[in-house]
């Protein structure tokens, strides 16, 4: 198994409480499909696991497969500046087929966002370096395709579906006492 290059991180962005035993880092690609079959799992499992599990979001866009991954991860950061990280990653991984930028502008204003300065953060690659520091770490990390998961800093490997993954989950929290 790979270690987890970078811990967490006050960028990150999580789903759960941060006291939670167990944390999961995905590094994920927001036009991947297995990703957002992956999401859907994750989901799942923080509603069985309750406050126990913490799930972080880690941008890595496949650029050479998927076109519109880097533009649409600036997207959810542009979202995070105005406080709906989450809302929009959900429906980015809903609209994998519409990630165009007047895709990405239509999803803005459908969340409430304020589409000028969304859109300004679009045009002028405000989150770029943003999105290119997790794909580094996830680098460092030994990530090489997506989705990668990490439970408590080591590389999950060979898991096949939510119940699998479960049972590391599980074993990470008895390892934990």
């Amino acid at each position: 198994m790979g270690e987890l290059a970078v811990p967490r991180t006050p960028l990150d962005h999580r789903r759960g409480p941060d006291e939670a035993p167990v944390v999961l880092v995905a590094y994920a690609d927001f036009q991947c499909p297995h990703c957002a079959h992956a999401d859907g799992m994750l989901r799942a499992l923080l509603d069985r696991f309750g406050g126990r599990l913490q799930v972080i979001h880690r941008h890595f866009p496949l650029t050479d497969v998927h076109p519109h991954a880097q533009l649409a991860a600036e997207a959810a950061e542009a979202a995070a500046a105005q406080g709906k990280f989450w809302p929009m990653h959900d429906r980015l991984y809903a609209a994998q087929d519409r990630l165009g930028e007047r895709d990405l502008l239509r999803h803005a204003a459908e969340l409430d966002l304020d589409v000028d300065l969304f859109g300004a953060h679009l045009v002028q690659r405000v989150f770029a370096a943003r999105v290119r520091a997790d794909w580094l770490n996830g680098q460092r990390s030994g990530v090489r395709g997506t989705p990668t998961l990490f439970v408590n800093d080591r590389r999950v490997e060979g898991v096949r579906g939510r119940d699998a993954l479960a049972e590391v989950i599980r074993a990470a929290m008895s390892a934990r006492g």
